[in-house]
Formats: C-alpha cells, sequence, structure tokens
C-alpha cells in the first residue's frame, strides 16, 4: 500500500511539472518574444540583438597547418542600438553637399560595448594618404620578429628623397645629416606624419611582408610603385582593429603601435572638440587632387566603459572645411556614445 501511494503522489507531481512547463511556455512566448513581462518592457528577442537570420562574419588568419588564429567576429547587420546617431551624421553629411562644401563622405563606426557597428557608404573607396602609414608601422613590427633588433638600426638622412606628396597639414621632419634610429623614425611617422622618416623608411622595408599584411586582411595587395591605393573606411579600419585586439602582432608590439598613435599630432579632426582627459589613438591622411582634395582619419576613442573607433573620409574643395566636417560628424558620435 506504501508503495502504491508514493507512486500516486509521484505521478501526480508529474502532472504538475507538466501543467507549469506548459504555462511557462506560453508565458514565455506570449510576454518575452513580444517585449513585456507583467506590463514592463523590454528589448524583444526579435530585436537584432537576438536577430538569427544576421550572420556572423568570422575572420581567421591564413598560413598555418593546424591553427587558424581569430582576428575578428562581426555581425553582418549595424546595429539598431546605433540608428539614431547614423541619421543624425548622414543629415550633416547631405547638409553639406547641398551647400557644395562636400563632394562625397563615407563613415564606419564599431562599438566595443556591444561589438556593434554602422556605416555610411562605408564601401566607398578614397585615397587614404598618410593612412597607410599604419601598416608600414605594423610592417616593421612585423620585421623585428623575425629579425630582432630592426627597430634599433640606424638610419642616416643624408640626401632628400623624391615625395609627390604636397602636404597641407605639416609638423615635425626628420633633418637632413642626421641619424636616426627605425624606432624614432616611427615615431616622427605617426606622432607627425613625417614624409620624410618614411620615406627613409622605405628604403629598408620588406615589401614582401608589407604586401602580405594587407591579403592576410583579406585585402586586395598593394602595387607597391603606385602612389595611390583606393581603400573604403571600413576596409581601412581593419588595420586599426588588428592593433586593438592584438590579434596580428604581439600583445607588446601592438600596444607600442597604438600608444605611439595617441602621441599623433593632429589635433583638428577628429579629437578637436573632445574633453582632454579622454585618450584617443588616431591617424589622418590626406589624399585626392589639388581641386579635389580628400581628407581621411581613423581613431580609437577610449571612452570610459564604452570605446568605439571611427574612421571618416571626406572629398570636396577645402582640407580645412573638410577637417572641420569630420570633427563635427566626431562630435555627433562622440556625444550619442
Amino acid at each position: 500500500m506504501k508503495s502504491i501511494l508514493a507512486r500516486k503522489i509521484s505521478f501526480g507531481y508529474f502532472l504538475i511539472g507538466i501543467i507549469f512547463s506548459i504555462s511557462g511556455t506560453y508565458v514565455f512566448s506570449e510576454y518575452v518574444l513580444n517585449g513585456s513581462v507583467f506590463g514592463h518592457s523590454f528589448t524583444s528577442l526579435t530585436d537584432e540583438k537576438f536577430n538569427l537570420n544576421c550572420n556572423y562574419d568570422v575572420k581567421r588568419l591564413n598560413g598555418y597547418n593546424y591553427i587558424k588564429p581569430l582576428m575578428f567576429v562581426d555581425n553582418e547587420c549595424e546595429s539598431e542600438d546605433l540608428s539614431s546617431v547614423k541619421q543624425r551624421v548622414y543629415s550633416l553629411i547631405e547638409q553639406y553637399k547641398v551647400s557644395g562644401d562636400l563632394i562625397s563622405c563615407s563613415v564606419y563606426l564599431k562599438s566595443y560595448q556591444k561589438n556593434g557597428w554602422i556605416g555610411i557608404n562605408e564601401n566607398e573607396k578614397f585615397s587614404p594618404g598618410s593612412l597607410l602609414k599604419v601598416p608600414v608601422l605594423i610592417t616593421f613590427l612585423k620585421m623585428n620578429e623575425t629579425s630582432p633588433g630592426i627597430l634599433d638600426k640606424t638610419l642616416t638622412y643624408d640626401h632628400v628623397l623624391v615625395s609627390n606628396k604636397n602636404a597641407e597639414f605639416l609638423s615635425s621632419q626628420i633633418q637632413l645629416g642626421h641619424k636616426y634610429s627605425v624606432r624614432e623614425l616611427l615615431t616622427y611617422m605617426i606622432a607627425y606624419s613625417d614624409n620624410n622618416a618614411t620615406n627613409l623608411l622605405n628604403t629598408v622595408i620588406d615589401v614582401t611582408i608589407f604586401k602580405k599584411i594587407f591579403t592576410d586582411l583579406g585585402l586586395a595587395p598593394p602595387d607597391w610603385k603606385s602612389n595611390n591605393y583606393p581603400i573604403s573606411p571600413k576596409d581601412y579600419s581593419l588595420f586599426m582593429r588588428v592593433l586593438y585586439n592584438a590579434s596580428y602582432i604581439s600583445n607588446e608590439d601592438s600596444e607600442f603601435a597604438t600608444e605611439l598613435l595617441t602621441h599623433s599630432d593632429f589635433h583638428n579632426g577628429l579629437i578637436k572638440n573632445l574633453p582632454s582627459y579622454i585618450k584617443k589613438a588616431h591617424k589622418f591622411g590626406e589624399g585626392g587632387i589639388s581641386t579635389e582634395p580628400e581628407l581621411s582619419e581613423s581613431a580609437f576613442i577610449y571612452l570610459e566603459n564604452k570605446p568605439y573607433l571611427l574612421t571618416v573620409m571626406t572629398k570636396g574643395k577645402n582640407n580645412q572645411k573638410l577637417a572641420q566636417i569630420i570633427s563635427q560628424i566626431s562630435d555627433i558620435v562622440y556625444q550619442s556614445m
């Protein structure tokens, strides 16, 4: 008798469990999936955060037999959380196009708080100018991995090297007759965007490694003899992102390279109006032709708990005006973030 009674009680509990399970499923489907629980609304599971229709773009590094190091993981869909900032930036761009101050502008924004992103014409290609000094920097750090000590190698700037670049934003430059270590030349190249330092570095750069950086990131290899490499803000951002992720060179080298970018003395663009206490790592570049100059900049803004990467590429009639537009775009993003 006792065992029969125990079995009846167990069966009763089993039926109660089924009823609660069915009820729970109904409550979940009716309230949770519709974005509310007991009258309190919240982000629906059907929103982009849980969008099952949006795939992930996973980039891994090839060239190994047994491993494929992870470089990037991106949601292929733009973030709805950033839709308002996208609209505000888009409106500003259109305003300057109407006024004639802007011919074209492309923007890529990557938020590291939730790994979301947005773009405005993010695949349109521009002339990057000195932005390509970042892959040059990465190249020398890669060279130092296989030939330790190359950063301490000394080069003499004993004659003017030919350059067809007419930079409007000039700063400190290396001097004829002086000797500089590769490490010092990298500092001049990044912090002051010195073309003389870059040209001197190019006399000893490993072009094969330089090209491989592009192909490792899934980009077409550049023509070393060409003076230009059209690139979109979304693609260019990959060079910055591998430094932040430390997914291509060592942690120490990534830290060294990014720290150099914090010393960039170009203050007319993305960081112009940002608070001084916020850390920024950035690089700008001038490109295009004299009648349609192009100005671009890419920056990590280390907003507390909300770091983000912003890359803006512009084409217009005046670099000073383009710098102002880039600054205003940055202000909108910063205020929104």
